[in-house]
């Protein structure tokens, strides 16, 4: 089995494309950004954990941005940051995740609190100034991600809970499937993908970026992590020794929790320096995925937690990668 890229993906040649020093306020790492469109512009809201420096995992705090694009490449970020959340037993809101469903924009994000940590979805205003927060999930979850729109009329995300007892090791997480008849109820829990069925990984699964709709089903990211217990990466930190891919599947269109078709090999692996080194090095993961008119495929992706970046692909190479797991 081949751990590299696929050779339909191109990485961004002028990668990363948005970092610490673009951004007019304190930042120390830029990366886990959803992207979307929304009215005819990009829209990223991304993750920066600020007040750091190389060679401590201790920050500051940590914050969601936002930035806009005209063309998907070149970011101009706002002049202060968007959210900052600490509350009561909530000490901050991270990994944030965008969709756009029926001209709202949702977002989907995790917060820290002393209980655990809960996964959430808020709806924001047209202008971005404000967000309603719908609902926060029981500890422990995260990693969610809303589909661009209804499902049998509801709304459908997948998430990714961290539960230990039962499974065959600490960190053996799934992948699964909720949806909800108005975005704060959230019912029909099912598996989408077990942590134990990505054969190129042996350890836990999550959600990437929002899935996108195409005529043979719901095409969908996620990210896989494999252990390495021998080895140690380079890191801010010592004992860093997991490597985040990212993953390619099919979904059925009408019971989301299906898998239809899944590439047998990751269709991205760490490779590129800033993909290798950072805050934590050999670490990939997808926030955006957006289809453009002329099928050409944008992933964004966060790289060693420190930088966000782009590659592209055709729409019908990878659906073919899809089914060359069937």
């Amino acid at each position: 089995m081949s751990l590299l890229t696929a050779s339909c993906i191109t990485r961004f040649a002028d990668n990363p494309i948005l970092t610490a020093q673009s951004i007019p306020y304190p930042a120390t790492l830029i990366f886990n950004a959803g992207v979307a469109k929304y009215r005819g512009r990009y829209v990223m809201a991304f993750r920066n954990d600020y007040g750091g420096t190389p060679g401590s995992a201790l920050f500051k705090g940590t914050n969601i941005g936002l930035a806009w694009s005209d063309d998907g490449i070149h970011w101009k970020p706002e002049q202060s940051s968007w959210i900052e959340w600490k509350d009561g037993d909530i000490s901050r809101a991270y990994d944030p995740r965008i969709s756009v469903i029926e001209d709202r924009v949702y977002l989907c994000f995790a917060v820290d609190t002393k209980y655990g940590v809960r996964g959430g979805v808020a709806v924001t205003d047209d202008d971005f100034k404000g967000w309603e927060v719908l609902s926060l999930s029981a500890p422990d979850n995260r990693n969610m991600v809303l589909f661009p729109e209804k499902v049998n009329g509801k709304f459908t995300r997948l998430e990714r809970p961290f539960s230990t007892y039962g499974r065959p090791t600490m960190e053996s997480f799934d992948l699964w499937y909720a949806d909800s008849p108005d975005g704060i109820y959230w019912g029909n829990n099912q598996l989408a993908l077990g942590a134990d069925q990505v054969p190129w990984s042996n350890c836990k699964i999550g959600p990437g970026a929002p899935p996108v709709k195409t005529d043979e089903g719901w095409l969908t990211l996620f990210h896989a992590v494999t252990k390495y217990p021998d080895r140690e990466f380079s890191a801010w930190h010592a004992d860093w020794n997991k490597r985040y891919t990212i993953g390619l599947m099919l979904l059925d269109l009408e019971q989301p929790w299906k898998v239809k078709g899944m590439y047998q090999e990751p269709l991205m692996s760490p490779e590129a320096s800033y993909e290798l080194e950072g805050f934590r090095g050999e670490v990939l993961f997808p926030g955006g995925l957006i289809l453009e008119p002329d099928g050409e495929v944008k992933i964004y992706y966060g790289a060693a937690d420190t930088v966000e970046c782009l590659a592209t692909a055709r729409l019908d190479d990878l659906l073919n990668l899809c089914k060359s797991g069937i």
